[in-house]
């Protein structure tokens, strides 16, 4: 937990709609090149199975970097995560779920894969979803 007040509390599991892994790649090229090769073949991969976000360019919403997203389903979870655990190709990411509330899902129910970035969470606490 980071940044908050409040005393962490265990979430509900039950509530989890889907999940969001977001792929990090700043501003170096290559490295956004690397996030591509990622994005096509998870789509490959499960076509029709997973949503993807645009590649946002600049940073957005909580997101302190450039990035996009792979929205998944729960029932994919023990296939995508693993999967993306050996297929990073040394790119950060941020798996969290999509439940009842964007900043718990965020800070308190998150994991990441390489470097764990600081977050704007300001953002999510003022009320903001769009990523």
């Amino acid at each position: 937990m980071t940044e908050t007040d409040e005393t962490y509390r265990n979430g509900d599991e039950t509530k989890i709609s889907y999940y969001h892994a977001h792929i990090y790649y700043g501003d170096d090229d290559a490295v956004r090149e690397k996030a591509a090769r990622l994005r096509e073949k998870a789509w490959n991969k499960w076509p029709g199975q997973v949503r993807m976000g645009r590649f946002r360019d600049t940073a957005v919403g909580p997101h302190p970097q450039a990035m996009y997203q792979i929205e998944f389903d729960p029932d994919l979870f023990p296939e995508i995560v693993p999967w993306l655990m050996y297929n990073r190709d040394d790119l950060t990411i941020l798996v969290h779920p999509d439940a009842e509330d964007a900043f718990k899902d965020h800070d308190w129910y998150p994991f990441w894969m390489g470097e764990k970035l600081d977050l704007r969470l300001e953002f999510l606490r003022a009320g903001g979803r769009q990523a």
